[in-house]
């Protein structure tokens, strides 16, 4: 079951008009990264925040300056402080050094930060951010900026009056397509997305690369997550739904970006393979 959030509460003006979000409650070899240990400074001794948005990034360098800039530009003015940290997920296109050049030349207007994860996968660039932040929010949106920087607003209203995780859609009520995804992207998606309806119950978009939560809520669920390619937000989703979390579900204007370093063929197959793997092992629970 699918139930809508109080109406009113919560207004967006992200390119076009959108409607209210949805809560959905619980149903019961890449090349080394060349981020050195020097650059990865300890939670601990990082300046407490309200908010740490993480961006896991493979060969993202010709995308990064101007997501850095937007983001940063976004944060700033905001009521709450924020962290940009992103994760060098071992790139060989030169990303580690686009970060560097953006941290030497943005000043301080919001902290940026570079880490490196040499285990492949964005699934595990994104465990390994949000397990090593001392934020009380935590999250992460893709370096295209698919999702546009201020629908952060969005969610940091939800998760301040209390919600777990808030993670957007392109298929909720009220999401829309800016620039749609080619039709055989479309056609994987929608076949991925009937896959996970038994794993994720009423979250109508489990891929979009736009999730943030409360962090002492999603650390348990972070700590049992053993998927690190592209279906790890579904295994992320389902420990939450396990553990009796609320997972709001808001709409996007989504906007599709060519050069993404996703292979519908070879990290779409992958995927596939993995929910099928987390299929059989809830049967075998159930059982």
């Amino acid at each position: 079951m699918t139930r809508s959030a109080p109406p009113g509460d919560i207004a967006m003006d992200v390119r076009a008009p959108l409607r209210r979000p949805v809560l959905v409650p619980v149903h019961g070899g890449r090349a080394t990264s060349t981020v050195s240990r020097s650059e990865q400074p300890s939670a601990r001794a990082a300046r407490p925040v309200d908010l740490e948005v993480s961006i896991p990034a493979y060969n993202e360098a010709g995308r990064l300056p101007r997501t850095l800039e937007r983001t940063v530009e976004f944060l700033a003015q905001q009521p709450w402080s924020a962290r940009l940290v992103v994760v060098d997920n071992g790139s060989s296109d030169g990303t580690a050094d686009v970060v560097r050049a953006h941290i030497r030349t943005s000043g301080s207007k919001v902290p940026v930060e570079l880490v490196g994860c040499a285990r492949p996968g964005k699934g595990a660039a994104v465990r390994r951010a949000l397990l090593h932040s001392r934020a009380r929010f935590v999250g992460f949106f893709d370096a295209d900026l698919a999702t546009p920087v201020e629908t952060l607003s969005i969610a940091m209203q939800h998760l301040e009056a209390g919600a777990a995780a808030v993670v957007g859609s392109r298929y909720t009520a009220g999401a829309q397509f800016v620039h749609a995804q080619p039709a055989s992207r479309r056609l994987g998606g929608a076949a991925f997305r009937l896959m996970t309806r038994s794993l994720v119950k009423g979250v109508q978009d489990t891929q979009c690369g736009f999730k943030f939560f409360e962090r002492a809520a999603i650390v348990p669920a972070l700590v049992s997550c053993r998927t690190s390619g592209f279906a790890f937000d579904v295994e992320l989703l389902r420990h939450l739904q396990e553990a009796g979390l609320d997972i709001v579900e808001v709409p996007v204007a989504w906007s599709h970006a060519s050069g993404s370093s996703f292979s519908p063929l070879k990290d779409g197959m992958s995927a596939f393979r993995t929910v099928l793997q987390l299929q059989r092992c809830a049967i075998g629970r159930a059982s």
